[in-house]
């Protein structure tokens, strides 16, 4: 395995996936399912049972640099996300929560 550092996304979507026990990180586009699955085991100690990942196709991005000026366009670059699902049991802590809600919980 290479040193492949995958990234939570601090989403609210990605939120809403963690209480299902599926959490998503941000990957190099090289990265393969069994690099992803074998770097969430190393960095946050889990277990991984599943793996599905897509690539975000970087969209046309259009500017103006003036009143008579051509309008320019740039691309924005792809990006790759990976679906995590853990074993029933195992959890990372992605999301901090409030100190008002540890509060009320005890």
């Amino acid at each position: 395995m290479s040193n492949l550092f995958v990234f939570p996304r601090p989403t609210e979507k990605a939120y809403a996936q963690s209480l299902n026990n599926v959490y998503v990180f941000n990957v190099p586009l090289s990265a393969t399912k069994r690099d992803i699955a074998a770097s969430v085991e190393a960095q946050f100690d889990v277990k991984v049972t599943s793996v599905t990942t897509l690539i975000q196709s970087g969209k046309s991005v259009r500017f103006n640099r003036g009143k008579r000026r051509f309008p320019g366009t740039t691309n924005r670059k792809d990006a790759k996300k990976a679906y995590v699902t853990l074993a029933q049991g195992s959890s990372i802590q992605v999301f901090a929560e409030p100190e008002a809600a540890k509060e009320e919980k005890k």
